[in-house]
C-alpha cells in the first residue's frame, strides 16, 4: 500500500511538472527572476550613489522617522500596496531600517503589504459584480488573469516573493475567484520577501 501511494505521489509531481513545463511556467518565473533583479541591482546601485555624491541617505531617513509618525508612513504603504503597488517597498523598507525598531517596522511593513493584498483580492472579487468595470479590467489585466488561472497557487507565490507588483496578482486572484483561504496562505510568503530584502537593504542604510 505504501508503494502504491508513493508511486501516485510520484506520478502527481511529476504531471504536474510536465504541465507547468508545457504551459511555460517555468520559463515565466525565470524571466520575472531575471526582471527582478535588475530592479535590485538598480536600487542598490542608486542608493550608493545618492548617499556618496549626493546626500546623506542615513541622516534622511532618521529626519523621516523623526518627522512623521509611524502610523503615517504605514498608512501611505498600505494604501500602496492595496491599490495596484504604486511604491517600491524597497523605500520603506530602508525607512525600517532607521526607526527605532527596525525589525518591528519591517514586520508591520511586511503585514501592511499582507493585508494591502487581501484588499487587492476583494477588490477583485468586487470587480466580478460590476460587468463595464469586469470587462474594461479582463482587457487590461488579460495576461495577469490568464496566468493566474492557468497556475493558480504558484503564481500568487511568485507575486508574493519577487518585485512584481503583489496588488496585481491579488486583484487577478479575486478576480477568477481563487479560493480564499489558499491564498491567505500561499500570501504569507510576503513577509518572506520583506525579510530577505531586509539583509540587503538593512546593510545599506
Amino acid at each position: 500500500m505504501k508503494e502504491k501511494a508513493k508511486s501516485k505521489k510520484k506520478s502527481r509531481i511529476r504531471l504536474l511538472h510536465q504541465y507547468y513545463n508545457y504551459t511555460g511556467f517555468y520559463s515565466f518565473v525565470w524571466k520575472s527572476i531575471k526582471k527582478a533583479i535588475l530592479p535590485i541591482v538598480l536600487f542598490v546601485g542608486a542608493l550608493w550613489a545618492i548617499d556618496r555624491y549626493l546626500l546623506d541617505i542615513e541622516e534622511m531617513l532618521v529626519t523621516i522617522t523623526q518627522t512623521y509618525a509611524p502610523l503615517e508612513v504605514l498608512s501611505i504603504f498600505f494604501l500602496s500596496e492595496s491599490l495596484l503597488g504604486l511604491v517600491p517597498p524597497e523605500l520603506f523598507i530602508a525607512w525600517a531600517g532607521k526607526s527605532v525598531s527596525p525589525i518591528l517596522f519591517l514586520t508591520l511593513l511586511a503585514t501592511a503589504s499582507y493585508l494591502g493584498g487581501i484588499v487587492s483580492y476583494w477588490i477583485g472579487v468586487g470587480i466580478t459584480k460590476i460587468p463595464a468595470v469586469h470587462e474594461a479590467m479582463e482587457l487590461k489585466m488579460a495576461k495577469h488573469i490568464k496566468n493566474t488561472r492557468k497556475w493558480g497557487g504558484f503564481l500568487i507565490i511568485v507575486g508574493a516573493l519577487l518585485p512584481i507588483p503583489f496588488a496585481m496578482t491579488s486583484i487577478a486572484a479575486g478576480i477568477i475567484r481563487f479560493p480564499f483561504s489558499s491564498y491567505l496562505i500561499f500570501g504569507l510568503l510576503r513577509f518572506a520577501r520583506f525579510y530577505l530584502y531586509a539583509l540587503v537593504i538593512f546593510e545599506m542604510v
